[in-house]
Order: structure tokens, then C-alpha cells, then sequence
């Protein structure tokens, strides 16, 4: 800047998690298109493994106004077992240590505000830091964490804790903007814990209660998708930026910049096997049904079997990622079903799922229902079948059933003879019903994304908002 201006100056920083660095890296992406100076600070071996194996380097390198900073959690590459020992070392390595860098200066310039995981609200404390404004950003969609914040509600009606199996389908009651809409198996899994201390559950409940006190909220989704929701969040928190589908929002940005074949870039912690985009090709249109529980779910040898045996027997082929480890105790297709698991499908370590779930063989999507993989699904226009395993995948799931109706729901379920039949619904007897409303919401998703579109429209407040934090910042100190 001019006469030594200050110019606004953007701290992210994501959870150390595939699916929340994945959207947070893409948003920096498009803030930094937008010509705003951006540090994107990542825990070390998250980093480590984003450099190793995707073109982050090279993709960012263009950018004078950008910058990765890295910095410990404490665990390097030890396995954690439980969710808590990760959040006990960050609160007593990495946000003393964030504090320490924010205060030595070592991000450059102070920040003009700090866009924040939505799981990382311990990690500055929004009262703490008056000159530097907190935003929120939440990497799950705006149902489920609607359903977080009621929680706190639901235990004082008596609605939880869950009374075992037999409660598991009553209705959900007295939740603003999705009334009606949830049974007790459809919330956050956290809400199926007996002890409604639970250490897990009073996590997501406190981040969530923390989120509502930061400046403002950024959502990873579009109006049209889950307009009621917003509103109904948008009255308990003035500042919302709903700014998704941020994979196709970054593309749209990206489209005058660069050819469409190059945006596609993968912010993967495993090395993509392109391989199956070939194996696709040899397959007619719709035919081919994709297979991938995400980054974290691991399965046993019995449910791997069911699937196996249930996708078989559909007489469908399919692609079928399994991550390294995702199967408990085994190292791949067990012995017994390699030769059939040629014959009827491909497997690979991982893929890259934008390019997979646009693909004209894809015909649908068996998914854990995390939040990237349902936007990507709803953008290319494939419906799902819904396999949630935990967090927010349970709300998720209900919502792509039975309010958008764009897929199915077998949560719960884990056997050969429904996912045969669920299969068989979504490639046939029910294809054009769902393949109807799924094409219609991923044109709505695309037109939110063009100049004048919600969420384009969205993401321009924003960047204008950080510009005038930043001009106030500035008479502030002048």
C-alpha cells in the first residue's frame, strides 16, 4: 500500500482435519483472488502431508499476498484415541503458542480479523482480543449446527438424554426453522451419549454457544438449500455469510483466470489414484455407482462384507475408495472377494472425488454424508445413499431424504438386502424422481455462486466488511 497504509490482512486457521482444511483452503483461495493479504496457518504434519501430496506450493505460488504459516499440536504424527486428547493438546500447546505468535509479530502485520474453525473457538478467545475480530467458520452445513446449538434446550425439556433404541425414531420438537424434522437417530451423534456431560458433548455444545458471540458467521453452503435455517440463525446472530458451494464458488472466480481443467485441484491428505477416471470411461452414462465414507470412518470386516455383498448382488458396477487403514484390521480387499470385486468394480486408495462425482458413468453416491461430499454430490448432480457415522453426517443425511429428497437414508442399517435395494431405488425404480430434484438444486447451486447469485453476493459483503474493519483499524490508529 501507499504511504505505508495498512491493508487488510487475513488469519485462517482450520481445524486439523481433511474436510475442514479442504473448504477453509478454498476460501482463502477466493479471498486471495479478491486481493486480500491472507495467512493460512495449519497445524505441521496437516501441512506436511497437503505438501506432500497435493500442488498447494505451486497452486499458491502465484500469489504474492499469501502465505502459509505452520505450527505445532503438540501430537506430531502420533495416533490419537479419542477426540478429547487432541483438544487437551491444543488447549496447552497450540493456543499459548498462537498467542505468542500473534503477539511477536511473526504473521507480518496484525491481522484484521482471524477467520477461526468452528472447533477452534477455545483457541482465541473472542473477548480476548478486541482489536482482532473473530469469524467463525463452520465446515458443517447450517442444519446440524443448528441441531448443536438446541441442544442445551433439548436436555432441559427432557427430550435428551435419547431413552435407548425404542426412543430412537420420536420426533424432535421445539427447534426453530427445522420443526418436525428430526427424530432422535437424526441428531448430532454426540446426543446418543447416556451422560449429558459427557466431556465430547460439552465440547460441541460450548464451540457452538462460542461461534454466536464471534463477529460473524461463514457457512459453507446457499440460500436455496437451506434458506429456513439461515433465517431462523440469522435472528439469533446478525452476521451471517452463507458463501457455498465454496468448490464451485472458487471455480466460477477461477474461470477467467485459468483453463477449467487446471481448477480442479485436490487439498487431499493421500495421493490421489487417478487411474479410475480412465476405468470410468469404459463404462456407459449413469452406470457406475461411488463408493467413499470420507477421511476418517473406518469399518469392520462384517459391515465391509455386507456392502460388498449388497453391491454385488445390485448387479451394479462400482468404484469403491478405501483410504489406507479404513478397514479395520485388514490391508485391502480381504483374499475371498478380490477376484469378484474385479469383475464387478475398482477400488482405489483414494480419488479425486470432484472429478469422480462428475464423471458421466456416476449414477450415484454411497456416502457417510459429510458436509464437502454432499455439496460436491448436489453440485454434479448425483443423488446419495446416506451412510452417517457421526458429528454432523446424521442431520445431514435426514436432510438429504426427507426435506431435500435429493438421495436416501440407511442410517443405522447395515446389511447386504437394503443396501442391494437401495442401490437398485436410486440407479432405477427411483432415478428420475431424485435425479430430478438433484440436478434442480445443483442449478440453484451454481446460479448462487454467479455475480449476483446469494452466496456471490454473500462472499462480496464479506470482503467489503474485512476492507472497512480494516479502514477503521487504520483511523483508529491515525
Amino acid at each position: 500500500m501507499e504511504n505505508g497504509e495498512m491493508e487488510p490482512h487475513v488469519l485462517i486457521f482450520p481445524f486439523p482435519a481433511q474436510g475442514h482444511v479442504n473448504s477453509m483452503l478454498k476460501l482463502a483461495e477466493l479471498l486471495t483472488l479478491s486481493g486480500l493479504r491472507i495467512t493460512f496457518l495449519n497445524i505441521l504434519r496437516i501441512h506436511q502431508k497437503l505438501t506432500l501430496h497435493t500442488d498447494i506450493q505451486s497452486r499458491f505460488s502465484r500469489f504474492p499476498n499469501f502465505q502459509f504459516q505452520t505450527i505445532t499440536d503438540g501430537l506430531d504424527n502420533r495416533l490419537i484415541d479419542k477426540f478429547s486428547d487432541l483438544i487437551d493438546s491444543l488447549k496447552s500447546i497450540t493456543m499459548p503458542l498462537l498467542k505468542q505468535m500473534l503477539l511477536s509479530g511473526e504473521f507480518g502485520p496484525t491481522p484484521t480479523c482471524i477467520i477461526l474453525d468452528g472447533l477452534f473457538n477455545f483457541i482465541v478467545d473472542v473477548d480476548a482480543h478486541p482489536n482482532i475480530p473473530v469469524f467463525s467458520f463452520r465446515t458443517i452445513s447450517a442444519c446440524s449446527f443448528s441441531a448443536y446449538s438446541f441442544v442445551p434446550k433439548l436436555i432441559e425439556d427432557g427430550q435428551l438424554p435419547i431413552k435407548g433404541e425404542e426412543d430412537m425414531d420420536r420426533i424432535i420438537s421445539g427447534m426453530g426453522g427445522m420443526e418436525n424434522v428430526l427424530r432422535c437417530r437424526d441428531l448430532p451423534s454426540f446426543c446418543r451419549l447416556e451422560d449429558p456431560f459427557d466431556p465430547g458433548l460439552q465440547h460441541g455444545v460450548t464451540q457452538t454457544i462460542q461461534s454466536f458471540k464471534s463477529r460473524a458467521l461463514i457457512f459453507n453452503t446457499f440460500n436455496d438449500l437451506e434458506g429456513p435455517i439461515l433465517s431462523s440463525l440469522r435472528s439469533r446472530c446478525s452476521n451471517i455469510y452463507a458463501i457455498g458451494p465454496l468448490h464451485a464458488h472458487l471455480k466460477t472466480r477461477l474461470s477467467g483466470e485459468i483453463s477449467p481443467a487446471s481448477s480442479v485441484s485436490s487439498n487431499g491428505l493421500w495421493e490421489v489414484d487417478r487411474s479410475c477416471l480412465a476405468w470410468l470411461d469404459d463404462h456407459p452414462p449413469k452406470s457406475v455407482i461411488y463408493v467413499s465414507f470420507g477421511s476418517v470412518v473406518v469399518i469392520g470386516d462384517d459391515q465391509f462384507r455386507e456392502f460388498w455383498h449388497g453391491l454385488v448382488n445390485s448387479g451394479k458396477r462400482f468404484l469403491w475408495v478405501m483410504r489406507p487403514n479404513s478397514l479395520a484390521g485388514k490391508d485391502g480387499v480381504p483374499a475371498d472377494l478380490k477376484e469378484k470385486t474385479n469383475e464387478r468394480g475398482y477400488i482405489v486408495d483414494w480419488a479425486p472425488q470432484e472429478e469422480v462425482l462428475a464423471h458421466k458413468a456416476i449414477g450415484a453416491f454411497l456416502t457417510h454424508s459429510g458436509w464437502n461430499s454432499t455439496l460436491e454430490s448436489i453440485v454434479a448432480g448425483v443423488p446419495m445413499i446416506c451412510w452417517p457415522q457421526f458429528a454432523d453426517q446424521q442431520t445431514n443425511s435426514r436432510y438429504v431424504s426427507d426435506v431435500w429428497k435429493i438421495g436416501l437414508d440407511m442410517k443405522d442399517v447395515c446389511n447386504r438386502e437394503t443396501v442391494t435395494k437401495m442401490v437398485n431405488d436410486v440407479m432405477e425404480n427411483r432415478k428420475n424422481e431424485l435425479m430430478g430434484s438433484v440436478i434442480e438444486m445443483a442449478e440453484s447451486a451454481i446460479t448462487s455462486v454467479e455475480e449476483g447469485g446469494s452466496s456471490y453476493c454473500d462472499l462480496e459483503r464479506m470482503i467489503n466488511d474485512i476492507r472497512l474493519l480494516c479502514k477503521r483499524q487504520r483511523d483508529t490508529i491515525g
